[in-house]
């Protein structure tokens, strides 16, 4: 039994046996995975917020209700100023964290105008965030992905006059498929951009199920990223931009570790087939996937099937469900080598987002 209701420290999904300071390489190291608050924009929004349409605050008992509601009292200095982030960022030996808003300030389920206004506020903040430590933090956005239209506007003002390196977006847009054709332009402008994306899942949409536990988190958001991943992949979305940079969040979920069954599915099954020109897991294998899985087996696991090079490093500081020896991670998968470890502790996130690091 734990000596308190929650914790933030090193993970009890393995022996803590390789030192992330100790191993850290001699080129940057970047978490592209880590969450800000912007204060302003939650004011605005928190009024038209119904919390019966926010899957991970809905299906949650009274016992995870208790302790999130005193996580963000914990977090709450982490979020919204730098001092405290940057003692834990050195402690963990980073040195570039990729911030955005917390998952909560992706605002769909409310008044699309409202939620331009709000994610306008949430995009300054970013911004002004970030340049408190240029040199230690990189932003992405938000968008009103309940409107595309509205979404690529705001895209272009992100890219274009905000200077951000992309945006998060969540793994369903008030229960709708990222697939849905009407998201289309959206995929299609971030990919001419260049723009990085962040898919990040905020609970499982039918989460009766998952109410004890805490089961809407450390089950639901790795089964709606599954979800999500399945949808653009046999929608032949990820076929029609093979250039998008899309990061799926907490290792890809599911899907990246019983991925042959969707290739064995096409091969099989008309109806599972599609248009899909070659097996599905070759569009898995376009996706970025983050390090946030926290054994070594796992992550040794998605480096060999789909590549060092797609495998980026994450936290998903500052949360209690975030990994706080994010290199000593990396470097103790069974043979890692420096340069791999080098590639992805900072190599191919500095890539992705264009980084001259």
């Amino acid at each position: 039994m734990i000596d308190r209701k929650n914790r933030y420290g090193r993970t009890a999904a393995r022996i803590h046996d390789a030192d992330g300071l100790a191993r850290r390489p001699s080129s940057a190291t970047i978490d592209i995975h880590a969450h800000i608050v912007v204060p302003q924009a939650a004011k605005l929004a928190q009024p038209h917020i119904d919390i019966s349409r926010i899957p991970l605050a809905h299906f949650a008992d009274a016992a995870t209700r208790e302790i999130n509601a005193q996580q963000e009292k914990d977090v709450s200095e982490v979020m919204t100023t730098i001092d405290r982030r940057l003692f834990d960022l050195d402690k963990m030996g980073i040195d570039i964290q990729v911030v955005a808003p917390a998952p909560g300030q992706c605002y769909y389920s409310i008044d699309p105008k409202i939620a331009e206004s709000a994610h306008r506020l949430a995009n300054d903040g970013v911004v002004e965030y970030c340049s408190r430590k240029p040199d230690r933090f990189v932003g992405l956005g938000v968008v009103t992905l309940q409107e595309p239209e509205i979404a690529v506007r705001e895209l272009d003002y992100i890219m274009k006059d905000l200077k951000l390196k992309g945006v998060e977006i969540l793994t369903n847009v008030n229960g709708q498929e990222l697939s849905d054709p009407k998201f289309r332009p959206f995929f299609a402008r971030a990919e001419q951009l260049g723009a990085f994306i962040m898919m990040h899942p905020n609970g499982f949409t039918h989460g009766e199920r998952l109410t004890h536990f805490y089961f809407n988190n450390v089950l639901g958001n790795p089964l709606d990223t599954t979800l999500a991943l399945h949808n653009l992949i046999f929608s032949g979305t990820l076929a029609r931009f093979p250039d998008l940079k899309l990061m799926a969040v907490h290792g890809g979920g599911y899907l990246p570790g019983y991925s042959g069954r969707i290739d064995h599915a096409w091969g099989a099954r008309q109806d599972c087939h599609g248009e899909l020109p070659l097996p599905p897991t070759t569009y898995l294998r376009q996706v970025y996937l983050d390090t946030v899985v926290f054994s070594y087996h796992q992550l040794a696991y998605l480096i060999d099937v789909f590549g060092p090079d797609r495998i980026v490093m994450g936290t998903d500081y500052p949360f209690d469900m975030a990994e706080y020896n994010p290199i000593g991670h990396v470097a103790g998968v069974q043979g890692m080598d420096e340069a791999t470890l080098a590639q992805i502790a900072g190599g191919n996130a500095a890539r992705a987002l264009g980084l001259d690091v």
